[in-house]
């Protein structure tokens, strides 16, 4: 194919819809991570449209540069597709063909390229469609809400976007239904979201397909949280009967079991769910949250205010185990910044303070940290900059910087309330303390309490008159009252 033909083919490519077109930004994801779940996943999952996980492992293939295994990779898509559909849903050939078209591309085989782009072509004939439509079939939006919703969280919205395109064609497709119950579940749980639009999804999904097991402990979690005890216990009971040996819905089983407070119930789901997948760093979070738990239980029965915890042997053990499946996590999710938040408190309740130090300044050096991550981070960080290592100073800088960020209404109010004790304290310990004062005025600036903060930053200018920065912040907040 002549150098003419590579330029108009390109133009052509970038109109499907794929992988290659949906901008899955690789950059802010584990790859490595990724493509070993979906590896995992082709050991337990069951559904008929298995093809998609072979369609998202090619395209993972393609960005490690591995085109002939990201070729394989959908040749068995395409066999899937065809014993489970054969030729009577050609739409669900569409990404298969699409991603064949695009890896060839990369491959400078534009010949076939060239060939699967005209199958596409075909399929939309069927359709009455061109590349040049808005081509609005489900089993485009569904593949994509998907391969978005296993990528990233910062992928959970488009996700659900997706899923809701799918049903407006196809609303009882029990596949799409689970997906956009699963993708507003996790939003809700990822922003600490107190709406409740799940509940009704999940109830849906799981009349649609009441053999999905891993959308009815999700069903199960949501009643869970809203107090529906009885109904809740039911749905988990539920899901584990029907598939006792699937690490996916014993996860959510267990995360069941921890949040009654059945500690020793969730740990013994969890070794089951280890040992089906021993890599997961999501179970070993959860078996480390579980040991953490134990632990708070056991300081709080004890009498925590007048007990050394390090000379407690069945603490310190709890403490080890934490800390180990808290490692575990972070040998295969090497960018999930609250297993090294909950992995840097648990040195610090050991007393390793410079495992603690150089813990948070790895989380802190992850590229892409989201605010709610940012701002946990700050606030731990300040604790143990205050606790641990004696220094007000540097805690009141993690706590100011957490608490610019109004992502976790429940981490600001801690900042907050931390940020308020030291300002309080300096002024009681010396009347003279502008900082002390000041700090009281950048909160009530926070909290749009603009008179609080100016009489705040006056008595700072009392005691300090020629410092700029109260005399700025004062000087604004007099305009935007005024």
């Amino acid at each position: 194919m002549s150098e003419l033909s590579k330029n108009t083919l390109q133009p052509q490519l970038l109109q499907l819809k794929c992988h290659f077109t949906w901008t899955l930004n690789e950059e802010i994801c584990e790859i490595d991570e990724i493509e070993e779940r979906q590896y995992d996943q082709l050991d337990f999952f069951t559904s008929k449209n298995k093809y998609m996980v072979h369609n998202l492992l090619s395209y993972i293939k393609h960005l490690n540069g591995d085109y002939p295994e990201a070729i394989s990779l959908l040749e068995k898509a395409e066999e899937m597709i065809r014993e489970a559909y054969g030729d009577k849903v050609n739409s669900k050939y569409l990404v298969t063909y699409a991603n064949y078209a695009w890896v060839y591309f990369m491959m400078e085989d534009y010949e076939k390229s060239n060939i699967y782009l005209e199958k596409v072509k075909s399929i939309y004939k069927e359709y009455k469609l061109s590349l040049h439509d808005n081509i609005e079939l489900s089993d485009l939006y569904g593949e994509q809400g998907w391969s978005l919703l296993k990528f990233s969280s910062r992928f959970f919205d488009k996700s659900k976007e997706c899923f809701k395109k799918a049903l407006e064609t196809d609303p009882d497709d029990p596949e799409w239904n689970g997906g956009y119950a699963t993708a507003v579940y996790r939003m809700e749980r990822t922003n600490l979201n107190t709406s409740h639009e799940s509940l009704p999804l999940l109830k849906r999904a799981v009349e649609l397909n009441p053999k999905d097991s891993v959308v009815k402990a999700l069903l199960g979690l949501k009643l869970q949280k809203l107090k529906q005890n009885k109904e809740a216990r039911k749905c988990i009971e539920e899901a584990l009967e029907q598939t006792p040996d699937l690490p996916y819905s014993l996860r959510y089983v267990a995360q069941f079991y921890r949040k009654e407070g059945m500690i020793d119930e969730a740990l013994r789901v969890l070794e089951r769910a280890v040992n089906l997948l021993p890599n997961s760093g999501f179970l070993h979070h959860q078996i480390g949250l579980c040991y953490r738990q134990k632990k708070t239980q056991l300081v709080t029965a004890r009498g925590w205010r007048q007990y050394d915890v390090s000379n407690d042997e069945e603490i310190n053990r709890l403490i080890q185990n934490a800390i180990f499946h808290f490692e575990k996590v972070l040998e295969h999710k090497k960018a999930f910044a609250f297993a090294f938040n909950d992995l840097a408190n648990m040195y610090k309740e050991a007393k390793e303070y410079d495992k603690a130090e150089e813990t948070f300044q790895k989380a802190f050096s992850i590229t892409y940290l989201t605010a709610k991550e940012k701002q946990q981070l700050h606030f731990s960080y300040g604790q143990f900059q205050q606790y641990c290592r004696k220094s007000e100073a540097d805690a009141i800088k993690h706590y100011k910087e957490a608490l610019k960020i109004p992502e976790n209404i429940f981490v600001r109010q801690k900042c907050e309330n931390a940020l308020k004790k030291l300002a309080n304290k300096m002024v009681k310990r010396n009347a003279t303390s502008a900082y002390g004062y000041s700090l009281l005025a950048f909160i009530y600036k926070l909290n749009q309490k603009k008179m609080d903060a100016i009489q705040c930053y006056e008595k700072a200018l009392k005691l300090d008159p020629y410092n700029k920065e109260y005399q700025s912040e004062l000087r604004d907040l007099k305009l935007n009252v005024g």
